[in-house]
């Protein structure tokens, strides 16, 4: 696998238990390299489908660099599972990542292969979709973005990213926001 012996990523192998899971993204908060969950009731083959779900939100487009890496790194095709928002700022988040995945393509003269899905949900159920879609979707990776802050809804029922990670038949790969990134409630 792309992630075995790779510095540039951290592999949290673990039970799919809700409690063990937690206490591995509460560990993981300050990480800045990208980290795969593997749980014991995940189906790993080579990837050759990377599911990349895309929100409203700013953060999204720090994908763009890790599903072009691993797309050159394997051929896996990219599908970009684009919110169904009334805005426009998920499609902005596509088109940025698509830019950065045309800008790679050219300079590397490699074809990167990827394809943009209009999900049913918008940005707010976007990871929970993109979890009970894997049969849709066959993809062997699903990578999301985690959670900057823990609201009030994700300390008493758990956050999304870790929902995904007990409802997936497939690693999930999470992406920290950076620091700097904006939050009002600092």
């Amino acid at each position: 696998m792309i992630w075995d012996n790779n510095d540039d990523i951290k592999l949290i192998e673990c039970a799919n238990n809700g409690r063990t899971i937690q206490k591995f993204l509460n560990e993981s908060r300050e990480e800045r390299r990208p980290y795969v969950f593997v749980t014991n009731t995940m189906n790993i083959k080579p990837l050759r489908r990377l599911l990349v779900p895309v929100s409203m939100l700013e953060e999204e487009t720090y994908k763009a660099e890790i599903c072009t890496y691993l797309a050159r790194k394997t051929g896996a095709h990219i599908i970009l599972l684009q919110a169904n928002d009334y805005g426009s700022h998920a499609r902005q988040n596509v088109n940025r990542i698509v830019t950065h995945i045309k800008a790679v393509a050219e300079k590397s003269g490699e074809n990167i292969s990827y394809e943009i899905c209009m999900a049913r949900k918008d940005s707010f159920g976007l990871v929970r979709e993109a979890s009970e879609r894997q049969r849709d979707f066959r993809h062997d990776l699903l990578i999301l973005t985690a959670s900057r802050d823990y609201g009030l809804d994700d300390i008493l029922f758990g956050p999304p990213e870790r929902k995904a990670i007990q409802r997936a038949l497939v690693p999930v790969m999470l992406i920290n926001p950076r620091e700097d990134l904006f939050s009002l409630c600092d």
